[in-house]
């Protein structure tokens, strides 16, 4: 039997990811496309390690949201703002679980006590570009929806009013499409790696451009697999929902480290 070589650099287990010696990528890789379907399949693997603590982060995260929800405009906003913290907190407690550490429902609100003002920054830029697409879609559809509401329109009119509306909508999704690619990683970047807001941002947006049909796999696949957890009263969605957070985290790991 061979001698270990004290001299040898240590092995860290592969639970203690963050012990092991990996290269950060700042703007991250190009990975193949069947990746897309791994990082589901990853973020599958850390909820079914500790599955209660999951389902408790998804239920307290959705009754938060609902809360703000019932609260006029501003609770929308704070929505839209917060999303961000605690889509952090959520990463970091995905770090903590790959390490071998528990899993804690205060990680949902490990956000709020770290980089909270860079979090908050990159919500409030997410927030202002949204409102000014919505405002662009508004002018495009404007004169639609004066024509649909008009009484004396005719179906020839009608049917021009609604293909304004359906541009619009397309116009709308074409603009949005670059903003949830610079979101997308942006927490993990901010959280993890001490980038600021238009750095984070920019990041997320290359990495995501680098890997396209990774991606176009994984929507694909997500698609499915919310339409299959709709159907049972949406209590699917108490495990889709972790697995879609464990599946950003997978993403943003191999991604951005080689």
């Amino acid at each position: 039997m061979s001698t270990p070589n004290p001299y040898a650099a240590p092995r860290a287990p592969v639970s203690d990811a963050d012990a092991a010696p990996r290269n950060f990528i700042p703007t991250g890789r190009a990975v193949p496309a069947a990746r897309g379907w791994n990082w589901i399949a990853e973020g599958f693997e850390l909820f079914r390690r500790q599955p209660g603590p999951w389902i408790a982060l998804a239920v307290i995260g959705f009754l938060i949201f609902v809360g703000l929800a019932l609260v006029p405009v501003i609770g929308s906003l704070a929505s839209m703002v917060l999303a961000t913290v605690f889509a952090a907190g959520v990463l970091i407690g995905c770090r903590e679980e790959d390490a071998g550490r528990p899993l804690l429902i205060s990680h949902l609100f490990a956000g709020f006590r770290e980089r909270f003002g860079t979090l908050v920054s990159i919500g409030l830029i997410y927030l202002g570009i949204t409102l000014a697409v919505a405002l662009v879609a508004g002018l495009v559809s404007g004169a639609g929806m004066w024509t649909l509401l008009s009484d004396g329109a005719d179906a020839a009119a009608i049917a021009g009013a609604g293909l304004t509306l359906l541009l619009a909508l397309l116009v709308m999704m074409a603009l949005m499409l670059p903003v949830f690619m610079a979101m997308w990683f942006a927490p993990a970047l901010a959280v993890f790696h001490e980038q600021g807001p238009a750095e984070a941002m920019k990041s997320s947006f290359i990495a995501c451009l680098r890997n396209i049909m990774p991606f176009l796999f994984y929507s694909v696949i997500v698609l499915l697999l919310a339409i299959a957890a709709s159907i049972p009263l949406g209590l699917g969605w108490l495990v889709l929902g972790p697995t879609l957070a464990g599946s950003l985290y997978a993403g943003y790991r191999d991604i951005f480290f080689d």
